[in-house]
């Protein structure tokens, strides 16, 4: 990788997204993760038998989830290329999600209650990546009025029995490692996406406890995954979102929720159905930079399980995707009322960003007081855009042609950016 100054910001060029380098420092851990592997099969039985003797436990629910399950499994035993430490990754990953269903049934059986929490209709920000929806996201967080996710929580969101009370939290801990290993492995992630144990994250994560989420396929080349989630009816799944939220606030409070997801672009109708009186905050960015910076992201972050990475079938395969999306945002926007939704674009969102801020309080109905004002001021001010620099993008990265983007993403853009 190189890098080169502009205007104070760092730029980074990766020249090994398809054929992977790691420092001498990643090594020994990737090596030590692949000497896992054979204690680690991507085997729905030994998952599941794992997942029970890690907790006690041993009812996951409602077993309608457990097609979903062998469709993803078969997809991931697809994926070109995978490698051991990808096998360990995966495993660890499918894992820690049947512990979560476990856990939350575990204490659905003891607090039945919580079916009773009444969700206040949520602020949710809907947009692709890198059209400011992660520091909006972060950004209204800051402020004590809404009840958001930190990743840490949205990774193990109900505590072991045996965890219960223990302080420090060691589900933090855990995330603190998991970070570290990251942030070695893939050492310009934060450039593309920032994560920290208490950074604010997407409830995209609590949909894959139900294992039916576009999050599988940011995760890894999946088709087959893909086709199974896009052919099915997605509202249950968003139903056992809604459980897992109420089931949070039972635990560590919160009056409102403010969520983040690109995945909501393509299920308003449901999300709309799901969350009666749902705010929805669009975000709008020039279609085709926003696309290569996520492309840039998904094939960086796909050495964590595949070498060699194959760059242009992933990229090609993602065109697709979001045209796809985006034609369903651009049918379905009219699902959430004015009333109840706005659209920002990224540059007036740049230019003036406590006061789009303010304006989606004013929707939301909240009063922007003054320690709210506060508390986003101080973090806008100790994030400045590009302080941790940025990635250096093109159309030839990925064997793509920008013309060709530009017309497959034509009604979006007319639609919102014109």
């Amino acid at each position: 990788m190189t890098e080169a100054s502009a205007d104070s910001v760092r730029t980074v060029h990766l020249d090994d997204l398809a054929e992977p380098r790691f420092s001498p420092e990643a090594e020994p851990v990737r090596q030590m993760m692949a000497a896992m592997a054979a204690d680690c099969p991507l085997d729905a039985d030994a998952m599941h038998a794992k997942a029970c003797a890690e907790t006690g436990l041993d009812d996951f629910g409602a077993d309608d989830y457990r097609e979903r399950l062998d469709v993803y499994l078969a997809a991931v035993q697809d994926i070109p290329g995978i490698h051991a430490a990808g096998i360990v990754n995966f495993h660890a990953q499918i894992v820690q999600l049947l512990k979560n269903r476990l856990l939350l049934t575990d204490l659905l059986t003891r607090h039945p209650e919580i079916h009773d929490i009444e969700l206040e209709p949520p602020v949710v920000i809907a947009g692709l990546p890198r059209t400011g929806t992660t520091h909006l996201h972060n950004l209204l967080a800051a402020a004590p009025t809404f009840r958001t996710i930190p990743y840490w929580e949205s990774n193990e969101p109900f505590p072991l029995p045996a965890e219960v009370g223990v302080e420090p939290d060691p589900r933090r801990t855990r995330m603190d490692v998991a970070v570290e290993v990251m942030n070695l492995v893939m050492p310009n992630f934060a450039l593309m996406h920032e994560m920290t144990t208490d950074h604010v994250h997407e409830e995209i994560q609590l949909l894959a406890n139900d294992f039916s989420t576009m999050l599988f396929e940011t995760l890894g080349h999946v088709p087959r995954w893909r086709d199974y989630y896009l052919s099915h009816d997605q509202t249950p799944h968003y139903e056992y979102l809604a459980t897992q939220l109420k089931a949070l606030q039972f635990l560590r409070g919160g009056r409102r929720w403010l969520l983040k997801s690109p995945q909501h672009l393509e299920q308003l109708p449901v999300l709309n159905a799901v969350f009666p009186g749902v705010i929805v905050v669009f975000t709008h960015r020039d279609p085709v930079p926003v696309v290569l910076s996520m492309l840039a992201m998904l094939t960086y972050s796909a050495r964590m399980h595949c070498y060699p990475v194959p760059v242009q079938q992933i990229a090609a395969t993602w065109i697709d995707r979001l045209e796809l999306m985006l034609n369903a945002l651009v049918r379905d926007r009219g699902v959430v009322p004015p009333e109840r939704s706005i659209d920002v674009r990224f540059d007036d969102f740049m230019s003036d960003e406590m006061g789009v801020a303010k304006s989606i309080y004013e929707l939301a109905g909240e009063p922007l007081a003054n320690d709210a004002r506060s508390a986003i001021e101080n973090y806008l001010a100790g994030h400045q855009r590009g302080r941790l620099g940025r990635i250096a993008t093109s159309a030839d990265m990925f064997g793509l042609d920008e013309e060709d983007m530009r017309t497959r993403f034509k009604p979006y853009a007319d639609r919102f950016l014109a």
